[in-house]
């Protein structure tokens, strides 16, 4: 999208300055705006036309039944799908008696604009209907981060070169038509028409819908209400069906006069509550936004994303791609998780239904990091959700004849939505990745009040899950066998070393933060010799490693694979799970995503700085990356390997992956974790920031084209500032007392006063000086003298 002509390059927003309708449905993801609460993807005011239409309420879903041509033991039975709620966006605008259509008459100029700081989407059209009547159409939408339940958007309209007769329409509307499905396994299932109507009422400029889903039995209620500004001669009327709520305003215009209004909407659903108690919830929150208008709307977005910007932002000096993709990046992942308040954070956001609207694993390992620095509030109501849920993890842990609890591969409420696949139903690791989440979170925090009551469940419940599901053999070594790891080309494995030392990790935390809180360890029935059996298996943890090669398998056995057959792969068959049976891939060596690259990242004490890089090299060969999730690890261990251009490269994958459209799915909704990912290869990656036991250390370096690179992240109640040229970096606190940190593992104290500190030398390994190669056809695309070095000049 960004390389598309009508896109321009700007460090604050995203801006198209002509609508191309080839890309309408990566633009409708793109533009989504979201609270995490209420989605509404970037819809065209006037609904028509589009691709995916898209308005979302977190948590609400729909059942489907999973089948299977022959049952079994423990497969799960129903699936859940997101849908659409209430689509409050539409604005449908007649003039004399012709409907605003961007296909029709001729649209002389159309501009879009996402503000990462005012947090709105504004949109301007100069239109002529076919009868020749020429009308300006701007808008403004809003998501409030202030206020969970309100969207809201500003609307006018001028007449500009004659007299003109308007009707607009402004609407609530329920079961919409959805396109057909998709054969792309990552789409969702598309579910007719899954709301049924409960009541439905209007009154003066305001309209009420409540509905039930059929399956899961969820209270839905959406309300509207308007602020009219328009000539006196406006008249306004509202109505009501089961599926549509309706406020119509008709108006004559003359040349230079507009109407203006603004349209408030409010959501709210539930699974206890009556459906009067719903209606008074959205008729309350329809009242407190009107009493602060628009302006207070707009004024508390801004407010909420000064903060936002003041502690997260990153500045990337030398490429402007890159400083628009992570602002883009970063305002995404606030949206995704800002309010979400104990629900999950989806794989898509809100901005779209691809993976059925569930949350993976991804969540924890890729967003909860840069929220955790970033928001720690969100990062903390993310593991509430998790805590939530623990009881169908127990549940289902005792269905596998184990104990403890057994997160699911993908959820919504935190039942398992996925039916039997090897690559995820074995994908325990997610309970490892949840764990790795609550210790980060309370390091960064210190937060013992969570700790005592949330955190400490978590990392008991998975490590009594590991205990069980591992076994010590005849030399003393503790395994875990039949699991699969990240790479979802490789399934049921022994040994998988990325599982292994997560849980190995998680294993060790839960016996220290137990150990931390004794009463709270009793209450639970954690006893002393539980907690020494925790740390036996930790101390005992096989981690294979191959002799001959010198490097880590994957998975044990996994090097004694053959290896897949890439140059005869021709590029039209990536993804190969789309082209290739599972059978053929999971035989071979060849990795979809980062696994054994993504252990040394997040356990890298694991591993020597020889065996770091000898393992890359080896895995490069071998990852085709096709999922979104793997170039962001593989910048940050290029980068810790000293392949700083390489680094670069898998940065701007990462960055450019919606922007882009690389994967070719935007249209379903962003990559919230690839974007995450942006982040994460320029904090841990060029700035080589990793977190070990309480302490923070940095190894920052640039690859050649990037001349500053400077982020901001939250410490232990401290705002640290790091800000790194090629020649040295400085560390100072923005707020807070002063914090011993490590620079190349050196220490240092940072303070108020900013400390300077010299960059060494890269220093590679020998014969790591040549660049790694990849699979045939799936090399990174070279980043140097792609990127664009300035931005467009924006208005302060």
């Amino acid at each position: 999208m960004i390389s598309h002509e009508a896109y321009s390059c700007e460090g604050w927003c995203l801006r198209e300055t002509d609508l191309d309708l080839d890309v309408l449905a990566q633009s409708e993801s793109l533009f989504a705006l979201s609270n995490g609460h209420i989605g509404w993807r970037g819809n065209l005011d006037e609904g028509a036309p589009y691709e995916l239409p898209g308005s979302y309420l977190n948590g609400v879903y729909e059942l489907r039944p999973l089948p299977y041509a022959e049952a079994g033991y423990g497969y799960p039975e129903s699936g859940q799908t997101m849908i659409s709620v209430a689509n409050g966006k539409l604005i449908r605008l007649l003039v004399d008696d012709e409907p605003f259509d961007v296909r029709y008459g001729q649209l002389h100029s159309h501009e879009r604009v996402l503000d990462f700081r005012a947090g709105v989407l504004s949109r301007s059209a100069l239109w002529s209907s076919p009868a020749g009547r020429t009308v300006r159409v701007s808008s403004t939408r809003l998501v409030s981060l202030a206020q969970r339940s309100i969207a809201a958007v500003e609307y006018q309209v001028e007449a500009v070169d004659g007299p003109v007769r308007l009707v607009i329409q402004s609407e609530l509307v329920v079961n919409e038509p959805l396109p057909p499905g998709s054969d792309d396994p990552r789409a969702a299932a598309v579910l007719e028409s899954p709301l049924r109507s409960e009541m439905h009422a209007n009154d003066g400029a305001r309209a009420e819908l409540v509905h039930r889903t059929e399956q899961s039995g969820l209270l839905v209620a959406a309300a509207m209400d308007h602020v009219v500004d328009g000539p006196d001669s406006t008249h306004v009327l509202a109505e009501s069906f089961d599926d549509l709520g309706r406020v119509s305003m008709t108006v004559a215009l003359e040349p230079g006069e507009r109407l203006r209004f603004v349209k408030f909407v409010s959501y709210g659903w539930s699974a206890v509550r009556s459906r009067q108690e719903l209606r008074d919830q959205v008729d309350a929150a329809i009242t407190g936004a009107l009493q602060g208008g628009w302006e207070g709307l707009l004024a508390e977005q801004r407010s909420y994303l000064d903060d936002f910007w003041a502690r997260a932002d990153v500045q990337v000096e030398g490429d402007a791609e890159i400083q628009q993709a992570v602002r883009f990046a970063l305002f995404h992942v606030l949206q995704a998780g800002a309010r979400a308040e104990r629900r999950a954070i989806p794989a898509k956001g809100l901005t779209g239904t691809g993976y059925g609207g569930h949350a993976f694993w991804d969540t924890e390992t890729f967003v909860l990091p840069v929220l955790t620095y970033t928001v720690p509030a969100a990062a903390a109501y993310a593991l509430d959700w998790r805590h939530s849920t623990l009881q169908p993890a127990l549940d289902r842990a005792a269905q596998l004849g184990m104990k403890g609890a057994a997160f699911p591969w993908r959820t919504i409420t935190g039942a398992e939505c996925s039916s039997y696949w090897p690559a995820g139903t074995a994908a325990f690791h997610v309970g490892a990745d949840i764990a790795d989440a609550v210790v980060r979170y309370l390091n960064a925090t210190g937060d013992t009040d969570f700790e005592q009551k949330i955190g400490l469940e978590l990392l008991a419940q998975t490590a009594r899950f590991w205990r069980s599901l591992g076994h010590h053999d005849a030399q003393g070594r503790f395994n875990i066998d039949g699991v699969t790891g990240p790479d979802e080309y490789s399934a049921v494995a022994d040994n998988n070393v990325y599982t292994n030392l997560m849980a190995q990790h998680n294993l060790r935390s839960a016996a220290a933060v137990a150990k931390r809180n004794p009463d709270r360890a009793r209450e639970l029935g954690i006893d002393g010799e539980e907690m020494a059996a925790w740390c036996d298996a930790a101390r005992d943890m096989r981690i294979p490693y191959d002799d001959e090669l010198g490097i880590h398998p994957q998975a044990e056995a996994f090097t004694a694979h053959r290896e897949w057959d890439f140059e005869g792969t021709v590029p039209a068959e990536y993804p190969l799970l789309l082209h290739f049976p599972y059978f053929d891939l999971y035989r071979k060596q060849v990795v979809k995503q980062a696994d054994l690259v993504l252990a040394m990242h997040l356990r890298g004490e694991a591993f020597s700085a020889e065996q770091k890089a000898a393992n890359f090299r080896y895995y490069e060969r071998l990852t085709v990356r096709d999922s979104s999730l793997s170039a962001c690890t593989q910048a940050v261990m290029a980068a810790e390997v000293g392949q700083l251009g390489l680094a670069y490269d898998y940065l701007a994958e990462a960055a450019l992956m919606d922007l882009e459209n690389l994967e070719h799915n935007t249209r379903d909704g962003v990559h919230i974790a690839s974007l995450a990912g942006t982040w994460i290869a320029l904090v841990a990656g060029l700035g080589g920031m990793r977190e070990l036991d309480g302490s923070l250390s940095f190894a920052p370096r640039l690859p050649e084209g990037v001349t500053r690179l400077c982020f901001r992240v939250l410490f232990r109640g401290r705002c640290l500032q790091v800000e790194t040229t090629e020649a040295s970096t400085s560390y100072s606190l923005l707020e807070g007392d002063a914090l011993q940190i490590f620079h190349f593992g050196d220490p240092v104290t940072a303070t108020t006063t900013a400390t300077s500190c010299p960059t060494p030398p890269p220093r590679l390994l020998p014969g790591e000086s040549k660049r790694p190669t990849q699979p045939a056809g799936r090399e990174p695309t070279l980043r140097s003298g792609r990127r664009r070095t300035s931005a467009r000049k924006e208005t302060p």
